[in-house]
């Protein structure tokens, strides 16, 4: 069932897999060179956002913790169907909490990936053996091990009222050990401050130099500013005429390089999704392993026009 708020702003829009509103045939997008494979590590996560996309909180365990075990069943489906993978990600709630994580992105940098870990840097990852675990990894396998680290706004006002009072403090903690671990850093943003990007990214550039994190806020790789996925906002269906129009081709959206495992609550083995970003929608659901995953993705919701093609936005390094 589609998400009433988009429901109501989009009236009549991402009913039909195939055809638009106005008949028309609506984009697909081909898995035409997967370079990452995202892992869900669970729901739970030690905060509250106020605009979290996948409702993360220390209570939603929608998405259970998935182990190292079923993690390493993917990297061996990985080889079987020799995807091109370079990166495997891991997001959540918030990866720390899974108490796996560490043998998680072991078992992934062992075989050689590059491993992109997203996190707020609080405390569960501050606990001692995540720090000690998250150090060794750092000592061993370099720059092929990133955190990007949730600093929703370079200030600690704006970033606080998103993720509640003295959050931008302990995600400052958080980024100085890494710092001074020598863990290589990124960091994720919001566009939705009233602020143009040039004046965003100069604030996390004064923020960085403050603290003498090594991050470049003009790399968009770097710092990344996510625009904000509001389902009650109207926005435009793509069909296949869209990419001419707006100079785009299907290569450059998220869903023709990457997919993401996630372990549904009572469950017996995960599943993969056509998008790190739409993990209740079953019509993004596309089996249980990466054979089934090849097939193509049709961009039949708001988010796939917004935060993808419109926005140009990838959740990848």
């Amino acid at each position: 069932m589609k998400d009433q708020a988009y429901q109501t702003a989009n009236i009549g829009k991402f009913q039909d897999r195939f055809v638009t509103a106005k008949g028309e045939e609506r984009a697909s997008v081909a898995l035409s060179n997967p370079e990452t494979l995202w892992f869900n590590t669970g729901t739970l996560c030690n905060i509250e956002c106020a605009n979290c996309y996948i409702l993360s909180s220390p209570t939603n365990d929608a998405l259970v913790y998935i182990t190292a075990d079923e993690v390493r069943g993917y990297l061996d489906q990985i080889a079987a169907r020799r995807w091109p993978v370079r990166e495997i990600g891991f997001t959540g709630g918030e990866p720390f909490m899974n108490p796996q994580i560490l043998d998680m992105a072991r078992a992934a940098l062992d075989l050689g990936y590059e491993v992109l870990i997203l996190t707020n840097a609080m405390r569960p990852m501050m606990r001692k053996r995540m720090r000690e675990g998250v150090r060794a990894l750092a000592a061993e396998f370099g720059q092929r091990l990133t955190l990007r680290v949730s600093v929703d706004h370079h200030t600690a006002a704006l970033h606080d009222a998103e993720r509640g009072a003295g959050s931008f403090a302990r995600t400052l903690q958080g980024m100085q050990f890494l710092r001074d671990a020598g863990v290589r850093m990124t960091v994720a943003g919001r566009s939705v401050w009233n602020e143009s990007e040039a004046e965003a990214r100069a604030g996390y550039a004064a923020f960085y130099r403050q603290h003498g994190f090594n991050i470049d806020a003009q790399d968009h790789g770097q710092t990344v500013l996510f625009p904000e996925m509001d389902v009650t906002v109207e926005v435009p269906e793509i069909t296949t005429a869209c990419w001419d129009i707006l100079g785009k081709h299907p290569d450059q959206v998220m869903c023709a390089s990457s997919r993401m495992v996630v372990k549904r609550k009572g469950a017996d083995r995960p599943v993969v999704l056509a998008c790190t970003l739409l993990p209740y929608s079953p019509e993004f659901e596309m089996g249980e392993t990466l054979e089934q995953a090849e097939a193509s993705v049709h961009l039949n919701h708001p988010h796939c026009a917004k935060f993808c093609v419109l926005g140009g936005a990838s959740c990848s390094a």
